[in-house]
């Protein structure tokens, strides 16, 4: 009987076992502003990533995707809710926090890092937030466990102050002060998360806010006339290709200690991971050959480099076409997750795993976008091969299968298509602008 009851203990444990390892693991990397053409499996020249390309060798490299956004709180609230942006009224990037007011992503009890955490995940991010400042806009109150990092969209990497000056370093609510490099920061709490997290499912949100300006290299010296806000080409004193670059591989350096940890920890083959950008590169980045850059809705400000990999899923060294936007990137992690998610949180992306596993064929899709950021109004649509842009009084027609740069405009010929896309748009954002007024601080 002693020896009955052994073996039941022994196969229910290795039993637990088995379902513990079918639970993977998630990493999202999301790094800030970096360009198309910036990584080495994209093509990049004069950057060296091999960390961050080692997620495409042992997995797989998309061509064809996108960020919800042209700026970083966009695309972070489509990342969060799952949903465009828009109809929470998030389309530009938040100011401080002294005149952020309202503004920002409510907490609802559905959002990513919620619906994860009820599936029985440890849920942490660590980096950039900026999605609001209130404590109902916080990171914990969506579900994150822990959250270290900071919440405004710009940050001096050494002094940890946000644009006006004041200081933006936080764990949980409650801001602190630590010496050192952000990026540094980042990669080591995001290790000391993995640790602490290893005999349980966990997902992390790893916000870089590299290599978003201001352009500070790392180790450089406390008097550098750089260590300072200089944004723009025609400032003194400015940022320069190899003040970029250095960022880059200093993070792609930091991406491979956390790879490191998952293989140490013998993680590796049971975690996703997911690498992808916020939007378009800036002016020090390299878009090539996309056109354009960051605020914008051309290629260039919107396409991003995306990588992932799950060992056993996802076969190592593809590329896919599939077009994909960061919304589906929510899916996909709730699916990987086996999270319940409730009917009300309406999400718009789609789950992309059995897409890149090879169970299901290629989806054709239909994404919006709209730019608001300055003086001007940009809008797109891109239905299959074919993207319809609206830039200001103008309208264009590109076949961007064959035309990755958006030079050859294709309006004059294809009528057709700009009549077919343009109703779409004009649906799109009546339905958005209906969410974001009901979704206004004034009417909660």
């Amino acid at each position: 009987m002693r020896h009955r009851v052994a073996s039941l203990l022994l196969a229910l444990l290795c039993h637990a076992g088995i379902a513990a390892e079918s639970t993977p693991n998630i990493v999202l990397i999301m790094t800030d502003d970096m360009g198309w053409a910036d990584l080495t499996s994209y093509g990049a020249p004069d950057i060296r990533t091999p960390n961050i390309d080692s997620i495409a060798r042992d997995g797989v490299r998309m061509t064809d995707f996108y960020s919800n956004g042209v700026l970083c709180s966009p695309t972070r609230a489509g990342l969060i809710s799952g949903r465009y942006q828009q109809r929470y009224g998030l389309e530009v990037a938040l100011p401080n926090e002294a005149t952020a007011n309202e503004r920002g992503l409510t907490a609802n009890g559905r959002t990513l890092p919620q619906l994860i955490k009820n599936a029985g995940y440890a849920t942490a991010l660590v980096g950039k937030w900026h999605l609001g400042y209130r404590a109902d806009q916080s990171p914990n109150a969506h579900g994150f466990d822990y959250f270290f990092g900071l919440k405004s969209g710009y940050h001096d990497y050494y002094t940890h102050n946000a644009g006006d000056g004041k200081p933006d370093l936080w764990e949980n609510d409650k801001p602190i002060t630590e010496e050192g490099y952000m990026t540094d920061l980042i990669t080591a709490r995001a290790l000391n998360f993995i640790e602490e997290n290893a005999d349980s499912p966990f997902f992390i949100d790893v916000a870089y806010n590299a290599p978003h300006w201001p352009y500070q290299p790392p180790h450089m010296p406390s008097e550098s006339p750089n260590n300072a806000r200089h944004v723009q080409p025609h400032d003194a004193s400015t940022g320069t290709r190899a003040d970029y670059v250095a960022m880059v591989e200093h993070m792609d350096a930091g991406v491979g200690q956390i790879l490191a940890k998952l293989q140490q920890l013998n993680l590796a083959d049971n975690t996703l991971v997911i690498f992808t950008n916020d939007n378009g590169g800036e002016w020090l980045a390299n878009n090539s050959p996309l056109f354009s850059r960051k605020t914008t809705v051309w290629e260039g400000g919107i396409r991003v480099p995306t990588l992932m990999r799950l060992p056993g899923r996802i076969a190592a060294g593809t590329v896919s076409d599939q077009v994909g936007i960061t919304m589906d990137l929510t899916a996909t992690m709730l699916a990987v997750a086996g999270a319940e998610v409730p009917a009300e949180a309406m999400l718009e992306g789609i789950n992309l795993m059995p897409i890149l596993e090879g169970s299901a064929p290629q989806v054709e899709r239909t994404l919006f976008w709209r730019s608001t950021s300055y003086s001007w109004q940009q809008r797109a649509v891109r239905s299959g091969d074919w993207k319809l842009v609206v830039d200001g009084g103008n309208e264009y027609v590109f076949d961007v299968r064959r035309d990755l740069s958006e030079r050859n405009d294709l309006a004059k010929y294809r009528q057709d298509v700009a009549q077919r896309l343009r109703p779409l748009l004009d649906a799109w954002e009546k339905a958005v602008a209906a969410d974001a007024a009901a979704n206004a601080p004034a009417a909660r």
